[in-house]
Order: structure tokens, then sequence, then C-alpha cells
């Protein structure tokens, strides 16, 4: 088959880029052509892909959205496919990937009344109404059972078009036998003593991740331990407001911001703890990738992943609504108790070996290659 794909934008670093990309080989591995329809490539193209830039411009994001669809629906007039399969929302797929949560409940419920004025909710809730409308034939890829109730109550779209997918953590993510010699050579690399805790934050959007929560917890340690913690801050984003505030809240060298790297199992066996006070957050693959490397996590309870964490007891998972000081009591607490931390891995690991964290783009693949229910 042919099988076109489309993305705003393609980054290495991303959750969605990289979920699009596994799903996307493994269908091709299956025999099936790969074309991609993107605004925005970054990094390398896997061979016997075309990839297909957008040659758009537009002052707002969602008039440029808009001519890509444009573009791309003229180019598929042309050069039809068996499957257009999108990974963000928007009219003509047989299949969507549900990277992102409910926009209409969002705009209903976070934003001012006057937010359904303007043009940029116009083109999204068009859009996300394009795919999940009752009328609609595209099929849904749902990766949070969180989300699911929430399109069904806006749009009543038929339960039987939505395909719950377990998580798709990546096999080098989890802990290899080497996992030891790997974390002292990272933490030699770093000038990481014996005695000092290193925490890593991990994610592009540093503001919806819910970096500035991290900040604040760090500056409300204890002074003695303050001063052998270091937090990596790493991701696609610009840092300036959050480099500010560390400056601010008088964090210095306990503090370093990254961009987005592709050796993150390093980090992930060098730390001592993720935190990931996220305000929202779909799923949270870094979570899952975390628990299989056997790092404890600190994490909202509005991540759609969070419950992994408590079921395989590796890690603290804050109450809802947030609160900064139970961060910053948590925080301490972790970071003192060792004992804790290497109950906390081990749990990790053992969960790591017995439940399906990994099949996602199997699953997803045999939904986009059905034949269709029309």
């Amino acid at each position: 088959m042919q099988l076109a794909f489309v993305l705003y934008k393609y980054f290495p670093f991303g959750g969605l880029q990289r979920d699009f990309m596994r799903i996307a080989l493994e269908c091709q591995q299956r025999g099936h052509q790969i074309r991609v329809y993107t605004l925005i490539w970054e990094g390398d193209i896997p061979p016997g892909f075309e990839v297909l830039v957008a040659p758009v411009k537009a002052f707002f994001n969602h008039r440029r959205n808009e001519k890509l669809s444009a573009w791309m629906e003229a180019d598929l007039a042309k050069r039809p496919v068996d499957r257009l399969i999108g990974f963000n929302k928007m009219p003509g797929l047989d299949v969507y990937y549900a990277a992102d949560g409910c926009f209409e409940d969002k705009a209903q419920n976070l934003r001012h009344s006057l937010y359904k004025s303007f043009g940029r909710y116009k083109h999204f809730a068009e859009y996300e109404r394009a795919v999940f409308a009752k009328e609609a034939k595209t099929e849904v890829l749902m990766i949070s059972e969180v989300q699911q109730p929430l399109f069904i109550k806006h749009y009543d779209t038929p339960l039987e078009r939505f395909h719950l997918l377990p998580p798709g953590i990546a096999q080098d993510r989890r802990a290899p036998p080497n996992a030891a010699e790997i974390r002292e050579g990272f933490r030699k690399e770093f000038n990481l003593a014996d005695g000092d805790l290193l925490l890593v934050q991990i994610g592009s959007g540093f503001k919806t991740k819910g970096v500035d929560r991290s900040l604040k917890a760090v500056a409300a340690l204890p002074s003695e331990l303050k001063k052998r913690t270091r937090l990596f801050v790493i991701g696609q984003d610009d840092p300036k407001v959050f480099q500010l505030q560390s400056a601010t809240l008088g964090l210095g060298d306990n503090v370093q911001f990254l961009k987005g790297r592709s050796d993150i199992p390093r980090f992930l066996l060098g730390a001592d703890l993720l935190i990931h006070p996220a305000y929202n957050e779909n799923t949270g693959t870094v979570l899952l990738e975390a628990l299989v490397a056997g790092l404890p996590v600190l994490v909202s309870a509005v991540c759609g992943y969070a419950h992994y964490i408590s079921e395989a007891d590796s890690g603290r998972v804050l109450d809802e609504p947030f609160e900064q000081t139970q961060l910053n009591h948590y925080l301490t607490q972790m970071l003192t108790d060792t004992a804790q931390r290497a109950a906390w891995s081990r749990n990790g690991l053992a969960f790591a070996e017995t439940a399906d964290l990994y099949s996602m783009p199997q699953h997803a693949a045999d939904v986009i290659l059905a034949e269709p229910k029309r």
C-alpha cells in the first residue's frame, strides 16, 4: 500500500515525532510505501521515505496549517494514496494518532469566554470536529484513556472508532546489563561526586512541563541538600525565561539547561530522580522511559502515564489539584531517602520485565493497515 503521513513539524526529540517515526518504520518494514507531508523537517530522512516539505508561509500558525492542508490535498488529488494518517487534527484523515488532548474541552474550561471569537479557536475547533464528529469516518489511535470520554462528550464520537494503544517505549531505554558502568562514566563526565544528587527534567515545552515548579522545588531544598543537588533540564525550547527564574531564585550552578539530544538513556541511568510536575500532559512517555531504566519518578497526577508510576511503585505521584508545597516536600523526602530510591528503582526494573510498555507501533500499524470499515 501507499501510505501518507502528515504532521506539522518533525524533529528527532519530540514525543509525537518519535511515535510517528516508529509507526511509519513499522509500516515500511511490513512492505508498504511511506510518503510524509510536513511544514518543517529537521534531522535525517530514513531510506525509502518520500518527505515533502510544504512551500507555504503565513504569519499565524493556524493559517499556515490551512495552507498545508490545501497544498497536501492538491498533491493527493494528483497522486492518491491508500491511507492518510495524521499526527495533528485536520480534515480528510483515515487514521488520526491522538497525541493531543481535547481542544474543545480546554477552550470551554480553561479559556476566557472571548477566546471563541478568535480565528485561532475557529480553526482548531473545526479541525478537531473534522476528526471526531459523529458522522466522520476517521479511526482514532488513542494513547490516553483520560481523553477518550472528553471527545465522546463533546462530539458523540462512536466508541468503535477508538483504538486504545499500549505505550511504545523503545527497547534502548531499558537498563542494559552494564548500566552501572554507564552511570559511572556519565557521572565522571559531568563532574558528579559520589554524594551529589542529579535531577533530570526531560521534554520539549518547558512551560507545559512545569520547569518553573521544578526550579521552585530545588530552591526550597534544605541548604545542605541543595548544595549537592543539580538539575539538568533537557529539551527543545528557549530557556531564557527559566534561566532568569533560576538566577532570581539564586540557584546558580545547581541548574543547567541542555538542548534536545539523542543520548537520553545515559541521563536516565546517570541521574538519581526524574522530576516531571507538568501542568498538562496527554501521556508522558519520558515517565515510562525512566521507569524501565530504573530511575525513580516524581510526577504530577495530570499526566496520562502517571498511573504506571503508582502501579509499578517506582516513585511518587503528586495530588491533584497541584500544590507547590507538596512538590517541595516530596522532593526533599525522595532525595534524602537513599534506601527508598533504591527500592523504587528495583520496582521499576521488575515492572519493565512483565508489563506491555513497548508494542504501540505494532498495534498502531495493525489499525492503519486494516481494511476500512466503510
